[in-house]
């Protein structure tokens, strides 16, 4: 029984005009009542439409095709065939991250995130951070522009910008990145099992002000953040049999 099929297509000129070449040839119906998800656009896009499905508790597999500009989450944008590269995708597993944020006024806020959770300084002054792993202080002060969470998908994203490790989708592993560390000097972060629980106290947090950043969500003032791996809400993408996306984050490793 073929499945019930949604179309989704960001506002871009390329999106669109792909939306506009497939949807006259195939069976599609609405979002709400699909089984299955294709998303046209870019990576960023693809994020827009994971989370969407996030906030409606939804377990979607999703198909994207590149209509964007790097697409390292999407396959490759053809017309034709589409049902048959469907049945042939193969399926990966993504869990995301849960932040656990509370701001200097005391408002709380939950937010997943599919790549990364960052912390970034928002004035000149370098943040001071306090880092907390499993209950145990492990840097008692880093002095620095950021920090960041990263899952193994986005490990590949503003992770590897900022000289992080590249880790394989099925390593079960976070990676735990300073941004321009100024003290410790020597400290380029950390591999931790995706079972961690990872606190960041922001010192000084009124003179020297940080945000959290889920993915494209910003909350601005913060003075605790906890990050967790949330295993109850896992998403799945589908790729082509030879454009895994395990394959692309080992050949990565090799990119110069």
């Amino acid at each position: 029984m073929q499945p019930k099929i949604a179309l989704v297509a960001s506002n871009a000129p390329a999106g669109q005009e792909a939306e506009a070449e497939l949807r006259p040839l195939y069976d599609f119906v609405d979002l709400a009542e699909a089984d299955m998800l294709i998303a046209l656009g870019g990576d960023g896009f693809l994020l827009h439409m994971l989370h969407q499905l996030l906030d409606q508790r939804r377990s979607l597999p999703v198909f994207g095709m590149n209509r964007g500009t790097v697409g390292f989450l999407m396959n490759e944008f053809r017309v034709g065939g589409l049902i048959d590269r469907l049945a042939a995708a193969r399926p990966f597993l993504i869990h995301p991250l849960c932040g656990d944020i509370v701001t200097l006024s005391g408002e709380r806020h939950i937010l997943p995130a599919i790549n990364e959770i960052s912390l970034l300084r928002e004035t000149r002054q370098a943040a001071k951070l306090e880092v907390v792993i499993n209950d145990r202080t492990m840097l008692e002060k880093l002095a620095c522009d950021g920090v960041l969470v990263a899952t193994p998908a986005g490990s590949t994203a503003y992770n590897l910008s900022a000289n992080g490790p590249i880790l394989p989708l099925e390593s079960e592993m976070l990676a735990l990145t300073p941004i321009s560390p100024f003290r410790p000097r020597r400290w380029r972060g950390a591999i931790l099992p995706e079972s961690s629980s990872i606190r960041f106290n922001v010192r000084e947090a009124a003179k020297r002000p940080v945000s959290a950043v889920a993915d494209q969500r910003e909350i601005r003032d913060v003075k605790t953040v906890h990050v967790t791996t949330d295993r109850s809400r896992p998403l799945t993408l589908l790729f082509d049999p030879d454009q895994g996306l395990d394959e692309r984050i080992a050949t990565e490793q090799f990119m110069f």
